[in-house]
């Protein structure tokens, strides 16, 4: 129960400031803030799910909801640019129109099938970043294979490397905290052995780690098919998706490499664009930035959130993203967002 009232607690303190940036917005209170422009980051777009238990329900929007955040920008003043020509709209005169980027982590089918209708609509530019191992199926998503293992359980027993967890997943609620202390715990201990005990934990209960993978994500043709639209651009996003500040000098080249090659065999020329699993310290540091150079990309970009500006071109494989969270789908924070505000507060 104490978990339950942080996590609302929490939303209801994003939710206000939300609102809070929004009315600054509107009064103009918040222009110093707003930067140049903004890359946002998605995960799945497509129908809601009227399940009770979602813990990934934050990496998930609706059709309608992108709909509306491009209205909402281009009400704005915002133009729409792809990820590679950020460095060239930075270095536009002061006065230049805003401009806004969408990104797509990992690849997922329903950016095809529910996503690109939306951006089509509009005309609006997006970058999808491939992840090697998810596409070719050779790994796994611990978090997807956790929601599915702990909702079809009322009892859980899991050892991972760190600990051995003894979870009640009887109610929403108790499955909801079950998630949290897994996926923290997974976390502490080397991430490789961590997921594969998941995966064979998933697979003594009748899960199919791999199978879940297929179902959500693009494979190899999927996405030569998709490259061919001319909105589409593809950057690299790991070949296994691990945490990257833990792995070892040759282990980030070949990360680097073979899925910058892998996105190169696709579309017939290397990758511009790279971004970290997971986005913040786990994987987005200043030594991995120095792989993300040395591999040739000419922007990386994180999850740690913030507006744009000239400055930050000074290291430009660091560069901020804003998410458009599941959790918080309405129109009016999207211009909270984008005022810079919330990322602001948030020590973005």
């Amino acid at each position: 129960m104490a978990g339950r009232f942080k996590q609302r607690l929490k939303q209801a303190v994003i939710t206000g400031g939300l609102e809070a940036s929004f009315l600054l917005s509107r009064l103009g209170l918040t222009t110093g803030l707003k930067g140049r422009g903004v890359i946002f980051t998605l995960h799945h777009v497509r129908p809601a799910d009227p399940r009770p238990f979602q813990p990934n329900k934050h990496l998930e929007i609706t059709p309608d909801f992108l709909d509306a955040a491009i209205l909402a920008l281009r009400g704005r003043g915002y133009r729409f640019v792809r990820l590679e020509d950020v460095p060239a709209a930075l270095a536009e005169p002061d006065g230049a129109p805003p401009f806004a980027v969408f990104t797509l982590d990992d690849g997922f089918r329903n950016n095809r099938d529910h996503a690109l209708p939306v951006f089509a609509r509009h005309g609006v530019p997006f970058t999808i970043f491939v992840c090697k191992g998810l596409s070719e199926r050779s790994h796994t998503m611990w978090w997807d294979t956790a929601a599915a293992l702990i909702e079809r359980r009322d009892r859980l027993t899991v050892c991972l490397p760190a600990d051995r967890l003894d979870l009640d997943c009887s109610t929403t609620a108790r499955k909801s905290a079950a998630f949290s202390a897994l996926a923290e715990l997974l976390m502490k201990g080397d991430e490789t052995r961590g997921v594969a005990q998941l995966d064979a934990a998933a697979n003594a209960a009748g899960i199919n780690p791999h199978a879940l993978v297929s179902e959500l994500v693009m494979d190899h043709d999927e996405l030569a098919d998709l490259a061919r639209h001319p909105l589409v651009s593809y950057g690299a996003h790991t070949v296994s998706h691990r945490g990257l500040s833990a792995l070892t000098d040759e282990e980030l080249l070949r990360e680097f490499n073979e899925s910058a090659d892998y996105v190169a065999g696709i579309t017939g020329s290397r990758p511009l664009t790279f971004a970290y699993p997971y986005g913040d310290a786990r994987s987005a540091t200043r030594r991995t930035a120095g792989y993300a150079d040395w591999a040739g990309f000419k922007l990386s970009v994180t999850t740690r959130p913030g507006t744009l500006h000239p400055g930050l071109m000074e290291n430009p494989q660091l560069l901020p993203r804003i998410s458009l969270n599941g959790l918080y789908q309405k129109r009016r924070y999207v211009e909270a967002l984008a005022s810079g505000l919330p990322s602001r507060l948030s020590g973005g």
